[in-house]
């Protein structure tokens, strides 16, 4: 009973403090709907148009904002107040989800409304992801983030076991357009929980102050902390060709098991479980250090490589399971030690680099994958995502061992900025 107690205590620490328990319980509901809408967008683009590589280029247009983008998001994020910035995002991604689930209900759809849906959820994207991974930290302070950001990983990918599960349902029972009705509808959650956020207890980190912004001040300041710098490197290499799920998933439902929208469902739904027990261990760990984190990057690779070639559709959600409890770990750490590693004010342009790293690569490496998977084959759309994590995870290990940042014995990632100087994770 008391290792239960301390259990519970230590995995859902930062669920204590009431305005985190909203943001999370708002953002739960919003990620499931975010979940099915990801599945319906997919099978929209292949239903419209059979292509592997058209679905790449949607794809990859939704993530175009954030590789050009990224940096101006974050001054933005650094500069004005948070909460209000989520206010306009959520709102406006809540108009576009409803404006397309009203062009495919009604029977309109063309592939260019498709195109310029995706566009504009990304542009939306460049200020809403900064935004909502610095509120974390606003709300819960540094005593809770790592728990905080675990939490929300967990949360994030329960949603996509979740909602994956109800949009396969949905698109086999009514349609695809109701996904994004729904997901128009979940926007509403997100928005009351704000609401009722306490105002004392939120913006504890004052904005910049009102002065010019200096883009390279982000990337000078990157470049001055080899642990977020290689950090940031590695990400970028294993965003640009791993997770690329949206472009592989489909693809590999489609033509090697030869299923419908309920078969990519499943895919996604076992990924998602797997990273939300791989949630659920990161965020009960004390502990984070560079090796582990390579580590992880290294079993998320070889999970990939073990997915591409499982010979049925159970086998291969098993293993799927396996790469999300993986990826899971190596992204809540890496993006614990970059939020740590970052100093308060410059924290918003750090992160918009992360997601440009994670997310602002897919431009380049959903065309790839989804080539790689109409024209090679799709289980390759996977192989290459699961060897370059392995190589990256490789040259990352020894990067960081010629710089000393990995330590031979003790592991621990000593918080470089001031405030953080002396807490050990």
């Amino acid at each position: 009973m008391i290792a239960l107690q301390e259990f519970r205590k230590n995995t859902f620490s930062s669920l204590s403090i009431r305005n985190y328990r909203l943001y999370f319980i708002g953002q739960g509901i919003s990620q499931c709907g975010t979940w099915m809408q990801t599945i319906a967008l997919g099978w929209l683009v292949l239903t419209l148009t059979g292509s592997g590589t058209q679905l790449g280029f949607v794809i990859a247009l939704q993530f175009i904002p954030l590789l050009f983008a990224s940096p101006w998001g974050g001054i933005l994020v650094d500069r004005l107040n948070k909460r209000r910035i989520l206010y306009w995002t959520q709102s406006i991604r809540a108009i576009l989800s409803g404006l397309i689930a009203l062009s495919v209900l009604s029977g309109a759809v063309e592939i260019w409304m498709v195109y310029l849906f995706a566009f504009l959820v990304g542009l939306i994207a460049v200020v809403d992801n900064p935004a909502r991974q610095t509120f974390i930290s606003d709300i819960v302070g540094n005593e809770h983030i790592k728990n905080a950001v675990s939490l929300n990983s967990t949360m994030v990918n329960l949603a996509r076991a979740i909602g994956p599960s109800i949009g396969g349902v949905l698109i086999a029972g009514v349609g695809i357009g109701f996904c994004f009705l729904v997901d128009a509808i979940s926007f509403v959650a997100v928005l009351f929980m704000l609401t009722q956020m306490r105002g004392p207890d939120i913006d504890r980190v004052p904005v910049v102050p009102q002065r010019r912004p200096r883009l390279l001040d982000g990337l000078r300041y990157i470049r001055s902390m080899p642990p977020i710098a290689s950090t940031l490197i590695m990400m970028a290499v294993i965003g640009t060709f791993a997770y690329e799920f949206s472009t592989s998933l489909p693809i590999l439902a489609q033509q090697t098991f030869l299923g419908n929208a309920t078969a990519y469902a499943a895919l996604t739904s076992s990924f998602g479980f797997g990273s939300a027990v791989g949630g659920l261990y990161a965020a009960g760990r004390h502990h984070i250090s560079s090796r582990q984190l390579i580590l992880f990057a290294a079993l998320f690779g070889a999970s990939m490589l073990l997915a591409s070639v499982m010979p049925t559709l159970p086998f291969a959600m098993g293993a799927l399971a396996l790469v999300g409890f993986f990826s899971i770990n190596m992204t809540s750490l890496a993006n614990t030690t970059i939020q740590l590693e970052s100093r308060p004010d410059m924290r918003g342009r750090v992160l918009s680099f992360w997601n440009m790293a994670i997310f602002g690569s897919t431009p380049i490496g959903s065309p790839i994958v989804g080539w790689v998977g109409e024209h090679i084959g799709a289980r390759w759309s996977l192989a290459v995502g699961g060897a370059t994590s392995v190589l990256a995870a490789a040259l990352a290990a020894r990067w960081l061992a010629r710089r000393h940042s990995l330590p031979p014995v003790s592991p621990e990632i000593e918080l470089a900025s001031e405030e953080n100087e002396n807490i050990k994770l």
